[in-house]
């Protein structure tokens, strides 16, 4: 089989080492049955992480010079590979037995996915539910942010954002945490878009995707390991924080402002604003307080 009929994995790492090498093992240890390509990108760690891919076999590094975000770092990969089908994989994952060829056998089995993920469980064996979304009302981002459709008792319709109807099948968005894609959808659609530095290009993706009339499937199978923060850590840093929230705010201008009132989207957008700046103050306080710990 030749590359082009293959599986690329693309990696963006920042400062993330030592997840980095156990994904890189996991991975490594449980290939699909056809040929794999597997690319680092560095967002400029310098903390090791160039000199561990160097060492190791069957691995591509590609160095950036500065932290150039995920959108722009996965899209550096996808350039770099033309196997028919690429995984955005994150650093702090850990692939299990079966994961790949069980969705790439989906992949062949109906051209008209062009998104999979699988489920995703954080390390105490506990479900993730950033592995399948909806994309957001507004309800649905207000019961999310305010934890009201976090509880196990919450309506469908404040526990909107979850996708809590879907146990298996069609859904709206999974994780770029682990997103595989079909390299003709990429090619149709476009890559990431590099307008979003972290946080919210997995979701644009998804949407354009749908709205291409690509199925994004959610597989849960099979199942991978998420280390919940590993790259971003426990508490964000106010670039981290602006990135997240002005993803939020692009996503919404870019998606559904233009079918909604002028002063709709005023209030949305203030929310936004709000938002970012109590959680900059609550991430910033528990940062000081980590320090002084």
């Amino acid at each position: 089989m030749n590359e082009h009929d293959g599986l690329d994995v693309g990696i963006v790492t920042y400062r993330s080492r030592e997840h980095l090498r156990a994904c890189l093992e996991s991975l490594l240890d449980n290939p699909p049955t056809r040929a794999m390509r597997v690319i680092v990108v560095d967002n400029d760690s310098r903390d090791g992480t160039v000199e561990l891919v160097r060492r190791q076999r069957g691995v591509e590094l590609i160095e950036a010079r500065r932290n150039l975000g995920f959108a722009s770092a996965t899209n550096a990969a996808i350039r770099r590979t033309r196997g028919r089908y690429f995984l955005a994989l994150n650093p702090d994952t850990r692939i299990r037995p079966g994961v790949l060829d069980k969705l790439l056998e989906l992949f062949d089995a109906d051209p008209r996915i062009g998104i999979c993920g699988c489920r995703l469980e954080r390390e105490d064996g506990s479900f993730d539910h950033a592995a399948r979304r909806s994309f957001p009302t507004p309800l649905g981002a207000l019961a999310h942010f305010t934890g009201l459709g976090r509880r196990a008792w919450s309506p469908t319709r404040l526990a909107q954002y979850r996708a809590p109807e879907v146990e298996r099948g069609p859904v709206d968005a999974v994780s770029g945490a682990f997103m595989l894609m079909r390299r003709q959808a990429l090619e149709e659609v476009g890559p990431f878009d590099e307008r979003y530095w972290l946080y919210m290009e997995d979701l644009d993706l998804c949407y354009r995707f749908a709205e291409a009339g690509w199925i994004t499937w959610y597989e849960p199978s099979v199942a991978i390991t998420h280390v919940k923060g590993g790259t971003s850590g426990r508490y964000r840093t106010l670039r981290v924080n602006h990135a997240f929230h002005s993803g939020m705010f692009r996503f919404y201008r870019d998606h559904y402002a233009a079918s909604s009132a002028k002063l709709f989207n005023v209030l949305i957008y203030a929310a936004i604003a709000a938002k970012f700046a109590v959680s900059s103050v609550r991430s910033g306080l528990n940062r000081w307080l980590l320090r002084r710990a």
